[in-house]
């Protein structure tokens, strides 16, 4: 029999045997993927010891060292990378009274207490290893006496292979899982590093940065969110699926309430998932005020078949004027009116059709013309509609339009001449400024037709009080 001391410098006292059951299965995972043999085994036997089962090329006691493997560090996806090794594990089952007995076609290694080379006063952990039992066994067999079926099940929680988790989507960084319990399962390369009580997924990081790589230690435990975040912010990033998508854009509803899912509170994240809905699902986007105020276009959008998808003001105002993934248009609150006004169609009155009364009105547009020094050029026609699209910024349909080369006035404005003359001066400034209603531009046309029809008052009659009948009606 030879002795191979393991050297242990430093025991981990806070581990327990689950920890230790996790390094074993974790090599034996390891073994597997690298192999690209049959899937592992943990059994129990009928002498009630436990059994963690590669198909592997077999272990060596040359592999029981602290030392990083080179064969896993070309490995992206492997387990054990990070410099730890078994040796952790065997001190933790000596400390804790479980006897190890490991089996390959290579030998058979157990561990005893014996004295240091050349320091006979020093007790170490050494592995005694002797001849195989089978020279033609396949794989490793570890075999554990000691320890308990919670042991082992707690061991197994700590691997994706044995949770229960399933894959929703797989990115080139790693993998949205499904969210079992009430809280989600931080994952590097199948091991369990840390535990989120907020999220709602849980993830598989498989492509590791520098800020993970430093944070991981040898327990491989409690792993900081700030250590892991940036990752799975790109995990999320790199999904193009609906089922993601549809799960991310739902819990945005939440945001109001406060029970918004952590993952949300990423804006990047946010306006992800509110492009790929945009381009796998009929939606329009709104903030919650814009939905209280557009309930017109609310209504509209619900009676075309559309899906209101309610999202905060900084998510809005990240996808308005862009595009998803497929090129169309974000269809947002601004998008959809442009899109209903450019498929507007009047309903245009002709003058001859007007009540007596109403042509009494609409023909005062001359003198009212007169009053500015005549109707711009630039205007065609003065046209009369009974149905108007709805003000940009209102929400409301709009009682006056300048739309190139004509002016658009709703037939409810003939109803006096106050309100028709105060839309007709309203929108001949717009034609003039050729600006929108909140521009300086358009505040200066308008100031300016003001004054001009002022100009027409004469100044004896406004001492007296008197204001005379501009139009003569």
């Amino acid at each position: 029999m030879k002795k191979f001391d393991l050297n242990i410098e430093e025991v981990l006292e806070d581990w327990e045997i689950y920890h230790a059951i996790r390094e074993v299965i974790a090599n034996a995972l390891d073994e597997q993927l690298l192999t690209q043999t049959k899937n592992i085994e943990i059994f129990q036997d009928e002498q009630n010891s436990w059994h963690v089962r590669d198909f592997g090329r077999g272990l060596k006691y040359e592999h029981l060292t602290q030392k990083e493997n080179e064969e896993k560090l070309r490995h992206p996806n492997l387990i054990g990378k990070f410099g730890v090794g078994l040796k952790d594990a065997l001190a933790t089952f000596d400390r804790r009274a479980v006897k190890v007995h490991i089996k390959s076609k290579f030998g058979t290694i157990s561990l005893n207490k014996s004295q240091k080379h050349d320091f006979e006063d020093i007790l170490t952990l050494h592995a005694c290893i002797s001849e195989p039992t089978n020279y033609s066994f396949v794989g490793t067999d570890f075999i554990l006496q000691g320890c308990s079926v919670t042991d082992i099940e707690k061991a197994k929680m700590l691997f994706l292979n044995f949770s229960g988790e399933t894959v929703l989507e797989n990115t080139q960084f790693g993998d949205v899982l499904s969210k079992n319990s009430s809280f989600s399962r931080i994952y590097i390369n199948g091991v369990r590093v840390a535990e989120e009580e907020n999220f709602l997924f849980s993830y598989n990081i498989t492509s590791l940065t520098a800020a993970i790589k430093k944070a991981l230690n040898r327990e491989r435990t409690n792993v900081g969110r700030t250590a892991y975040s940036d990752r799975i912010k790109t995990i999320l990033l790199s999904c193009k699926g609906e089922h993601v998508a549809q799960a991310l854009v739902n819990d945005l509803r939440h945001f109001e309430t406060g029970l918004l899912h952590d993952e949300l509170k990423w804006t990047d994240v946010s306006v992800h998932a509110s492009k790929i809905m945009n381009s796998s699902s009929k939606v329009v986007f709104m903030t919650p005020s814009e939905s209280m105020l557009a309930n017109r276009y609310v209504d509209e959008a619900k009676s075309a078949g559309y899906q209101i998808v309610t999202i905060p003001d900084n998510v809005r105002d990240k996808i308005s004027g862009q595009t998803d993934f497929s090129g169309n248009p974000i269809q947002d609150l601004s998008q959809f009116q442009q899109d209903l006004n450019n498929s507007f169609e009047f309903t245009f009155i002709n003058p001859n059709e007007l009540t007596a009364s109403e042509r009494a009105v609409y023909d005062t547009i001359p003198k009212i013309g007169s009053l500015i020094g005549g109707l711009p050029r630039n205007i065609k026609e003065i046209k009369i509609s009974e149905t108007m699209r709805m003000e940009t910024y209102t929400f409301v349909e709009a009682v006056g339009l300048w739309d190139p080369p004509n002016i658009i006035i709703k037939r409810t404005q003939l109803k006096n001449l106050e309100l028709f003359a105060g839309t007709l001066l309203h929108e001949i400034a717009h034609a003039c400024s050729g600006s929108s209603d909140i521009s300086s531009e358009f505040e200066q046309s308008l100031t300016d037709l003001l004054g001009k029809t002022g100009s027409h008052i004469d100044s004896i009659q406004i001492k007296r009080g008197i204001i005379p009948k501009i139009f003569g009606i």
